[in-house]
């Protein structure tokens, strides 16, 4: 099935919850909603037709530009997006989710924002999902175990993150 087919099919499936599409992309991808991440994950997994059984990454950017004057320039507004790179081995075909979400939770600095956990779809999900927490700050709702994976349990702010600044010291060890 080529990525259009897919993308058509996914449509059909689940029609309020895509966003859009890139297909021309070097790595295809579909835009959905955050709320549905895990519900179009699971079409994805389970629907014969699809059959996407591995997934790869999940990874996260940051799209804040902390620079006053650069950010006046850029078209968008800051925000974070989540990546899904997955692909069916049984058909040869593979995709990227991608969801955008705020960069604060609710508007508020500090809260982090919420995504439905998909490591009930793959299990590798738990580890990806526990770096991405750690390292951006984002928190997946129904992990069953989300704790720091890189840094110390009481390490303060996430070091992917545009606007993190490295402390100085921790526990009295220089950091720089």
């Amino acid at each position: 099935m080529n990525i259009q087919k897919i993308v058509d099919s996914l449509r059909q499936k689940h029609p309020l919850q895509m966003i859009g599409a890139e297909l021309d992309a070097v790595d295809p991808s579909v835009e959905v909603k955050p709320d549905s991440v895990a519900g179009i994950c699971r079409t994805l997994k389970d629907d014969p037709q699809f059959c996407f059984d591995t997934l790869h990454c999940i990874s996260a950017v940051d799209y804040c530009e902390p620079d006053e004057k650069k950010a006046a320039k850029v078209d968008w507004q800051p925000h974070i997006e989540v990546l899904y790179h997955i692909s069916s081995i049984r058909h040869r075909h593979r995709i990227v989710i991608r969801v955008r979400l705020p960069r604060w939770k609710d508007g508020i600095e500090g809260r982090l924002p919420e995504l439905p956990s998909v490591s009930g779809v793959w299990r590798t999900a738990d580890w990806h999902e526990r770096e991405v927490y750690d390292l951006s700050g984002v928190e997946f709702i129904g992990h069953p175990d989300l704790r720091r994976i890189l840094c110390a349990d009481d390490w303060l702010g996430h070091p992917l993150r545009k606007d993190y600044t490295q402390p100085h010291e921790y526990h009295g060890i220089n950091t720089r």
